[in-house]
């Protein structure tokens, strides 16, 4: 029985922390923080014309980034560890 008991909490962590990870995956910047920080970066580059896209796109994938860091750091002062992302070779 003690076995079973603890099996069942080891599952329920496990699951817990899968769902606090696919949480951070999921948590997009919103289209609101994406044009902000496009505006920013378009700003700091003298205002040019007809680079919007590449501005939004930019601003993208710094907002992804920096909340991929935080999840990560996150990750590591709980003691949890994340999958390697794609792309990434492991150890």
């Amino acid at each position: 029985m003690l076995k079973q008991d603890s099996d069942e909490a080891g599952s329920a962590d496990s699951a817990a922390r899968n769902k606090r990870h696919a949480a951070g995956r999921a948590a997009a910047p919103t289209f609101d923080q994406i044009r902000r920080r496009a505006y920013e970066l378009w700003e700091r580059n003298h205002q040019p014309m007809g680079f919007e896209i590449e501005f939004w796109l930019m601003a993208e994938k710094e907002l992804r980034a920096e909340r991929d860091r935080a999840a990560k750091a996150e990750a590591t002062e709980s003691g949890d560890t994340l999958p390697l992302s794609r792309g990434s070779s492991g150890p």
